[in-house]
């Protein structure tokens, strides 16, 4: 489970240590950032994804106000450290790989725009640490050669089905792509959503998923670009709890042969029986119109009537009786 904090802290240091202690209390595993440095990669020319923004003239602005020191992500990890959440972070530029090599990961996580890049990838890859590779924006041929490059380097793979859309409909999801990845390659599968719902993540668990992220935010009116495509804090902790459930059931397959002898006790109170329909003398043949069925069923039950009809009571039955086998001759 990794909560997303991406830009939601919208360049604020505290507001950064801030969702790391929410993305904990909402039960992620993992809580994950993006780490960038405008000059080392972008210009000012870059265009806007959304215009979001009233207070950074360009998107280069912008990413420059979303930059941390590199003694402020330390903090930022230590602080994951601290509460036993792990850090996670995707890099956008070599300075970015290289801190993030100091700084200490259990995995990469390398966005949907950064898969074609040879020498950032090399550079993750090289490290040996797993890698979570999202395909938001690759075609088939790109994901096979993402796929054949990471796994000749023998590093952990795990390939996210992503759409590059904020946020992504739900006829856009994707869950086809999940077993089809299973189908053609030996490596993890993971989800990486953002449709803003619940639905999808609880969906691909049950279909069986090792790893899935979401975007999170205190609220989807606050100031981002990524604030639609995102879950709430609140949200995120209900879709945690729903896949911890789905894990728990998946993980306990029944015996449908054992839970019927353990239920035995109930069913005997929810059964039903023979029982008397009208009076049965002694040593009178017993007849179906004799018969009715009631609760409770701890006596003959109605698929061995054919056991019971044209036989003989042994004593006088009465209205509403339970027979049983020590009734009949």
């Amino acid at each position: 489970m990794i909560a997303e904090v991406a830009q939601a802290h919208d360049g604020s240091l505290g507001m950064a240590h801030a969702y790391i202690d929410a993305a904990k209390s909402a039960g992620a595993d993992m809580v994950k950032f993006q780490m960038h440095f405008a000059a080392d990669e972008s210009t000012p020319d870059e265009p806007w994804r959304i215009k979001f923004s009233k207070q950074d003239s360009s998107r280069y602005e912008y990413w420059q106000r979303m930059e941390f020191t590199e003694s402020q992500w330390f903090e930022i990890k230590a602080h994951c450290n601290e509460i036993g959440i792990d850090f996670l972070c995707s890099p956008f530029s070599l300075r970015a790989v290289e801190l993030l090599k100091r700084i200490g990961m259990p995995a990469w996580k390398v966005a949907s725009g950064e898969i074609s890049g040879k020498r950032m990838f090399d550079a993750m890859s090289e490290s040996g640490w797993p890698m979570f590779v999202s395909t938001g924006m690759a075609g088939w041929k790109e994901i096979r050669s993402v796929v054949r490059r990471v796994q000749e380097r023998g590093v952990p793979l795990t390939l996210f089905q992503c759409t590059s859309a904020y946020p992504t409909p739900l006829q856009q999801v994707g869950l086809n792509i999940l077993q089809q990845f299973r189908d053609q390659f030996d490596c993890g599968v993971g989800l990486s959503d953002h449709s803003g719902e619940i639905f999808p993540g609880l969906a691909a668990v049950a279909m069986g998923l090792d790893a899935l992220e979401a975007h999170i935010t205190w609220h989807r009116g606050a100031f981002g670009p990524d604030n639609s495509a995102s879950l709430t804090i609140e949200e995120f902790a209900l879709l945690t709890k729903g896949v911890r459930a789905i894990e728990t059931m998946q993980a306990n397959p029944v015996d449908k042969d054992h839970m019927a002898s353990q239920l035995q006790p109930l069913r005997e109170m929810f059964g039903k029986s023979l029982v008397v329909r009208k009076p049965i003398r002694q040593g009178e043949l017993i007849q179906e119109d004799h018969l009715v069925l009631k609760k409770p069923g701890n006596g003959i039950p109605e698929s061995r009537i054919q056991e019971v009809v044209g036989r003989p009571a042994k004593r006088d039955l009465v209205l509403d009786e339970l027979i049983m086998e020590r009734d009949v001759a």
